[in-house]
């Protein structure tokens, strides 16, 4: 039984119109906003859907709910060099959801947006039989030609990634009941339910990084992206790949780190570059920490290696969606 007792538009009028802050957003009261990028700059877009049951527990608290929903969006931008300028969403709404979630989500989506400085433009609202599904076009800007792409690693490159690799695939599996909460749970579900986007870092990568990614689906296997589309071979050494001590204690050994490298959820910036300095000034400049991992070589594919330089058998180098 639907339970809101709200019309398609007040819902939008009561929820979300104080979201619109931007005046291209029009007071969400047309059928479309209208965007003027700055003198020299380009518009950056990308889009990513959340379904529950699949990338968030439909029990979670809505507001973090919200946040990871436009978090996930925001880590695409920062891996192109993007800076946030607005979002779309469109709201697929089952009849479980009522107007006390949707506050919550709306709070939510509110204190991310003042995180991030940006705006919601414009969406849309219907319902489903289920499950909630939430998707998002976000919407950045970066100067002409600035954008960086998968596409433009080069042999001799370096392979780099930002924070620690493996903590929310750790979290999502103590949330399932898979592993038990051991010392450092909270931090790894929180990096699971939260993740954090690089946007300082991905502005500060123009000129630097020759290709660039967001990690999602696994490191592995987002690395493949990069080797294909640039028609290079990555070789990544997995005992430099940067683990968290939570995530040490509760994934161990070279089995944990295997499951770290291909879990996903990471929502950090993997990308290779020329330069170790180039790299340095802008993970300082941002505050992030950045790692090198491995190099680029001539050839395809992506390859882990062990200490003693042996490729490591990886069977699933990261999520399926199909």
């Amino acid at each position: 039984m639907q339970v809101l007792p709200l019309s398609e538009f007040a819902l939008i009028a009561k929820h979300f119109a104080p979201l619109a802050r931007d005046p291209a957003a029009l007071s969400l009261s047309d059928d479309a906003c209208v965007l003027k990028p700055e003198p020299g700059r380009e518009m950056i877009i990308t889009a990513d859907a959340l379904v529950a049951g699949v990338h968030f527990f439909a029990n979670d608290p809505p507001e973090l709910i919200a946040a990871k929903a436009l978090a996930v969006n925001l880590s695409d931008l920062a891996a192109k060099g993007a800076e946030p300028r607005g979002y779309l969403m469109a709201l697929a709404l089952p009849s479980s959801i009522d107007d006390a979630w949707l506050a919550s989500f709306a709070r939510g989506l509110s204190l991310a947006q003042t995180r991030f400085a940006l705006s919601l433009l414009g969406g849309d609202t219907t319902s489903t039989p289920g499950p909630l599904t939430i998707a998002i076009t976000a919407l950045g800007t970066a100067p002409v030609g600035a954008m960086i792409r998968r596409r433009g690693a080069r042999p001799g490159d370096g392979i780099y990634v930002s924070g620690t690799i493996g903590d929310a695939g750790a979290g999502l599996q103590i949330l399932q009941g898979a592993l038990a909460a051991g010392e450092g749970a909270d931090f790894l579900i929180g990096r699971y339910r939260q993740p954090t986007p690089r946007l300082a870092l991905g502005k500060g990568l123009r000129g630097v990084a020759t290709a660039s990614l967001d990690v999602s689906d696994g490191l592995i296997a987002d690395l493949g992206h990069i080797a294909d589309v640039s028609a290079v071979r990555l070789v990544v050494e997995a005992n430099r790949i940067p683990l968290s001590p939570a995530l040490l204690h509760n994934w161990p050994g070279e089995e944990g780190l295997l499951r770290a490298a291909t879990a996903g959820d990471d929502y950090e910036i993997a990308f290779t570059a020329a330069s170790d300095e180039s790299v340095a000034v802008a993970a300082g400049k941002a505050d992030v920490s950045v790692t090198k991992i491995g190099q680029v070589e001539i050839g395809s594919g992506v390859v882990l290696l062990d200490g003693a330089g042996q490729a490591i058998t990886v069977a699933r180098p990261g999520f399926v969606h199909f």
